[in-house]
């Protein structure tokens, strides 16, 4: 039972990370006090919570030091065999005394089961005056376990044995004893490598453990590892480096590679490892561990089960091939042939990794993490993730230089040497004859002949009756698939999005719209998809998946599709492939329109065993589909098909045996895809969609598209870069890796539904029953089938319409705030308010449910006078360029009038605005901003102001960068951006200089150093885990949070990123505000929001749930004169708000 809106699932991490290696593979202490040095110079990349004694957890990995060992253990009963016989656990224990014993005692157990000899334990000596005492309360009992086979086994085959006793035994003891609560962990329990690491600043590892102060205490090879967490809840299993990983990054697929995991374990076989042993390795990964951790567990299967490390890292983290033209054949038939065994674990990664006798380093294939090298004339090599932070006299260094994106450098001790990339993958990838295999068995859809008659034709008759049975709108039609279809384009709207969440909403919704997509922020940059293109891929496959621990040319038998909008001829193609070994079956998705509860859930049942069955009968591609709905069938809609049916094929271990594939009629816009993708589809063929786009063809509304082919084109490029924008927003290159992976939180959907077909996804907010959703859906089934001639609903979401969706802004609530504004008329105002606040309680608001407590009234005497109230408000960050010179400059004398201050925006200000005016008024804006373009930043812009604000993320359209059309960059506003007229200017996603936390907390300290005395406000926008990213950046020593909603947002946008990204206020403020609080941290910052505020009660619920500073931007714009065209992007505001053009803004009135 969860209790507030923290998640421990949404903990974020950034880090330090570095080693040392002797190439003569030479152990001594000066390798290892070296890379302790190097440690403790990395503090700023580590963390601190309220406790200043408390890090985020650092520690150190090292070769087993056999001699050290053998000498302090002579005084004791143990009495160790010779070097590379034995095994070192460096062992966690539960710190009560009662679990302690019980731990002890099973495991000595599973020791002897396991056909191990106890050789005895150490209690490894520490000082317990260095943690601080948050990591002193968790602190484990440590001691070092000392076992041997009974078979006198070394290297990989003790190795081997030894990873099944440590999975077998964490697993036992954290299930079987009750109240130990996986604090019984392995650190390390290696015959070849040992970890000291904790919940410890960088400075505290050595001071801690006395054993590495000892001199005799020698390794070839060092690596460390500090960590800067976004939470402070003290873990010492959280702390790095992992037995094979030193990882500086996040995986940001990871519920996806998890539940992939799941099925894949079934499957494997191992010569090297009985079907008994693989069974006790079970789970391999564990979603109770980090991110960081499955990872290193699935490097460690992989390299014990027959593959070099280097293997290994190339199959979980390849570098980009699919666009690379230059890649050599035998590189890419590599990475082609893997890509059907494993998706990548994506996101930002740097990498150091041992197999216990080499050293390797890697790059993701973004190379958003930095890894620097040295080669020393004394044959050592330095790894780190910055230059310097272990002091190399320049004279010494015969090679230097940064690994680049994708890129593997290995240290071989046994020749000595460092192999760089070239060297290191040419080997590999001409171990199996991977391009033979993949020539021969895997076959490109695109490739394959067209059928010659198509079952399913495309067809626009009875069309207005299919879209009304899947709830298509005339709005949709115009605004969104029009867009698409006439120049390959998502359609742009601004503005932000004032309607209801779906499950407050009185219209028919698509159950996509109750999903909100994740975005990177702070703790991992979104990714530049213009910049970055060639490292992102739309590729999808479709086949059965093979055990991974093998390779033989089987595995790579897929079907490879090059983007994932299937028209009708491709996807008769995937049902016509049965020679080849393709064996499809299609599943209808229906549900008996009777309006008897439980249908629903009932067609599902149905579906998901349909499913089962026809996997156990070797069919390899289910095709689930909605077509031939009827009067007596209603369809299911396809987001929860598919969510059912894969997760019922991952509970029962057998989702890689089958590919999914939709054929529907209810997806037809980017998010759709995206949602469908994210849990479990990997084509779809929007057969509406495609047949909604001819409708409108053959009313001639494309003038300038000749033919079907180009439309359909048109259509798969638009959704194709919407995709591309939905995965960079959360720093995911590939497809293949987005696919599953689940990365939405849902707002509105029962438990019941939540567990049955989204399980794992993040929902806090509960809500509607299967028999809700059916009865949405018989509604439109009725409309299409009980009306002579069907017309479309309006929509109304985009734009206002009277008999489409609510608005918060309407022309009337507009017409009473201009009004008593303009009047300054309070009864008038009072009006509008009453009008907002009744909209907000007919639920168009999360807030709207909210009922302030009866409480005894005070004096208002008592109350915080009004001008002190005014210095907490701020207008939303609106740039001069996206509005004009007069609104912009409007708002600041308002808000420098009444003490309170106005935003700059991203644009940069003029500079004859930082003096007063005559009349004493005030042009200045009181908070600068820092985007990341840096349009208009420049010393004097910076010193200018009482507050430097850091935008990570936007409120319309967190993820992706701002952008100014090139038609709005006038000479006036290139001189103040500092750019070229006529040129269009667009804000990267990502801060290119800010890609982790400890980088943001580099710019908070270089800003105070411009401006002394100006407050730093880092911008974030709500979604669920921001509480947690706030934690990190009070530690980075911000001074103000401002929590975003992503409902408001006032500039141009997508207009699927305006409606699916991020989440309102409400929940993003009381996460924060809980999450600090249960950190310590509230005390040190300010948070304020903004997002769709609008009155009074709107300011007070913020205040209640945690907010103590409020900004106004809409409200704002429409106070000056804004009626909500929803034009701003095309420059031609009618009241000279957000436009350049000279004639149009001689019409702002102020």
């Amino acid at each position: 039972m969860h209790h507030g809106l923290y998640r421990p699932e949404l903990e974020h991490d950034s880090c330090g990370i570095g080693a040392v290696v002797d190439l003569t593979a030479e152990a001594s202490h000066e390798t290892i006090s070296d890379a302790l040095f190097m440690l403790s110079n990395m503090e700023h990349r580590g963390g601190r919570g309220a406790d200043p004694k408390t890090g985020d957890g650092a520690g150190i990995l090292i070769q087993i030091p056999h001699e050290f060992l053998k000498d302090i253990t002579a005084r004791t009963e143990i009495d160790l065999p010779e070097k590379g016989s034995y095994g070192v656990g460096m062992t966690f224990f539960p710190k009560n005394k009662q679990l302690f014993q019980k731990s002890k005692d099973l495991l000595n157990q599973i020791i002897e089961e396991l056909d191990f000899e106890l050789i005895g334990y150490r209690p490894v000596p520490v000082d317990e005056t260095v943690p601080g005492s948050g990591a002193l309360e968790v602190m484990p009992n440590i001691e070092q376990l000392f076992v041997r086979h009974k078979k006198g086994l070394t290297g990989l085959d003790l190795e081997r044995k030894l990873y099944v006793l440590r999975n077998h035994s964490t697993t036992q003891i954290n299930n079987q004893i009750p109240g130990v609560n996986q604090s019984f962990y392995f650190a390390s329990l290696s015959s070849r490598t040992l970890i000291y690491k904790g919940q410890l600043r960088t400075d505290q590892v050595l001071p801690f453990y006395k054993d590495l102060q000892n001199s005799k205490i020698e390794s070839a090879f060092a690596i460390v590892h500090s960590r800067f967490s976004t939470n402070t809840f003290p873990n010492w299993r959280l702390a790095q480096p992992f037995r094979c990983l030193s990882h500086n990054g996040e995986i940001n697929t990871i519920r996806g590679n998890l539940n992939k995991m799941k099925s894949k374990e079934m499957l494997m076989q191992s010569k090297y490892f009985s079907d008994e042993e693989l069974q006790m390795l079970m789970p391999i990964t564990n979603k109770l561990n980090s991110d960081s951790a499955n990872l290193d567990a699935m490097v460690e299967l992989l390299s014990l089960s027959g593959r070099s490390i280097s293997h290994a890292m190339m199959m979980l983290v390849p570098e980009a091939w699919q666009d690379n033209e230059v890649m050599d054949r035998d590189r890419k038939a590599f990475y082609k042939f893997h890509a059907s065994l494993v998706e990548p674990w994506d996101g930002p990664a740097a990498l150091l990794f041992t197999d216990g006798e080499n050293v390797g380093a890697t790059l993701d294939r973004n190379g958003l993490r930095p890894l620097r090298y040295f080669i020393t004339k004394d044959d050592r090599l330095v790894l780190s993730s910055e230059a310097g932070a272990l002091p190399i006299r320049e004279a010494t260094i015969v090679q230097k230089g940064r690994i680049s994106p994708g890129k593997m450098l290995l240290a071989d001790l046994n020749k000595g040497k460092v192999l760089f990339d070239e060297e290191i993958k040419s080997d590999i990838c001409k171990s199996q004859p991977y391009e033979k295999w993949v020539n021969e068995q895997r076959i490109k859809l695109r490739l394959e002949p067209d059928p010659e008659v198509l079952a399913h034709p495309y067809s626009t008759e009875n069309i207005h009756k299919f879209q009304t049975i899947f709830g298509y709108t005339s709005e949709e039609l115009k605004v969104v698939l029009a867009p698409m279809g006439a120049n390959g384009q998502e359609a742009i709207g601004s503005m932000g999005a004032d309607t209801p969440l779906a499950v407050l909403s009185k219209q028919s919704q698509h159950i996509s719209n109750y999903f909100k997509q994740l975005f990177a922020q702070v703790s991992n940059p979104p990714i530049d998809p213009i910049r970055e293109r060639l490292v992102m891929s739309l590729f999808t496959r479709i086949g059965e998946g093979h055990n991974i621990l093998e390779e033989s040319p089987q595995h790579t038998r897929q079907i490879h599709i090059s983007q994932p909008v299937l028209l009708n001829e491709s996807l008769e193609k995937i049902q016509n492939m049965e020679s080849q070994g393709y064996r499809a079956v299609k599943l209808y998705a229906h549900f008996r329109a009777d309006h008897q509860p439980g249908r629903m859930l009932e067609a599902l049942d149905t579906l998901c065993k349909q499913a089962e069955e026809a996997v156990n009968v070797r069919k390899n591609i289910l095709i689930i589909s909605d077509r031939n709905s009827n009067e007596e069938w209603a369809p299911i809609p396809s987001l929860l098909a598919i969510g059912a049916v894969h997760h019922h094929l991952v509970k029962k271990n057998m989702r890689t045996k089958a590919g999914l594939v939709l054929e529907s009629g209810d997806i037809r816009e980017t998010h759709h895809f995206a949602t469908a993708i994210g849990y479990g589809a990997s084509a779809i063929n929007p057969y509406l969609a495609l047949e909604s786009l001819l409708e409108q063809f053959e009313k001639g509304i494309f003038p300038n598209i000749k033919d079907r082919k180009t439309l359909f084109s048109n259509y798969q490029k638009a959704i194709g870069k919407g995709l591309l924008k939905v995965l960079s927003k959360m720093g995911i290159s590939t497809l293949q890796s987005y696919q599953g992976a689940q990365i939405f939180e849902a707002i509105g959907l029962g438990p019941e539904v939540i567990d049955r077909c989204f399980k794992g996804t993040i929902s806090r907010i509960s809500g509607i029953s299967f028999d809700e959703l059916a009865e949405e859906v018989l509604i439109r089934h009725r409309a299409a089938y009980h009306t002579h001639s069907p017309t479309l609903e309006t929509g109304g979401v985009y734009q206002w319409k009277r008999r489409g969706e609510k608005h918060l802004f309407n022309p009337e609530t507009i017409h009473l705030l201009q009004k008593s504004t303009r009047l300054n008329d309070f009864e008038l105002y009072k009006k509008f308010a009453a009008k907002i606040n009744e909209q907000s309680r007919d639920a168009l608001t999360l807030r709207g449910l909210f009922e302030f407590k009866k409480r005894i009234s005070i004096p208002i005497e008592e109350v915080e006078p009004a001008e002190s109230i005014l210095k907490r408000f701020a207008t939303g960050a609106m740039s001069f360029g996206s509005i004009s010179h007069e609104a912009h400059s409007t708002l600041a004398i308002a808000m420098n009038r009444i003490g309170a201050k106005s935003n700059s925006g991203e644009g940069g200000e003029d500079e004859v605005r930082f003096e007063r005016k005559e009349n004493g008024d005030w042009e200045r804006s009181a908070i600068k901003q820092v985007a990341s373009g840096r349009f208009g930043v420049t010393s004097n812009y910076l010193t200018n102001a009482e507050e430097l604000q850091i935008k990570m993320a936007q409120g319309a359209k967190p993820g992706e960068g701002g952008q100014l059309p090139g038609h709005k960059v006038d000479e006036w506003i290139g001189r103040v951006r500092h750019s070229t007229p006529g040129v269009g200017l667009i804000s990267p996603p990502p801060h290119h200089d800010i890609y982790s936390i400890e980088d943001l907390a580099q710019l908070i300290y270089d800003l105070k150093n411009a401006n002394r005395k100006a407050r730093i406000n880092v911008k974030l926008v709500s979604q669920a885990g921001v509480g947690t990213v706030a934690a990190g950046v009070a530690k980075a020593m911000a001074d103000v949070i401002l929590i975003s909603g992503a409902d408001g947002g006032t500039g141009a946008s997508p207009l699927s990123s305006i409606r699916h990204a991020g989440l309102p206020w409400e929940l993003g403020l009381s996460e924060a505000h809980q999450t600090l609080v249960k950190n310590n941290l509230r005390s040190r910052v300010v948070l304020q929001t903004d997002g769709q505020l609008r009155t009074g009660r709107d300011i007070a619920i913020a205040t209640l749930l945690g907010a103590e500073e409020w900004g106004i931007s809409t409200a704002a714009l429409v106070v000056e004169g804004c009626i909500m065209m929803r034009k701003c992007h095309l420059n031609t505001c009618p009241v000279g708000i957000a436009t350049q053009n000279p004639e149009l803004r001689k019409l702002f009135t102020g």
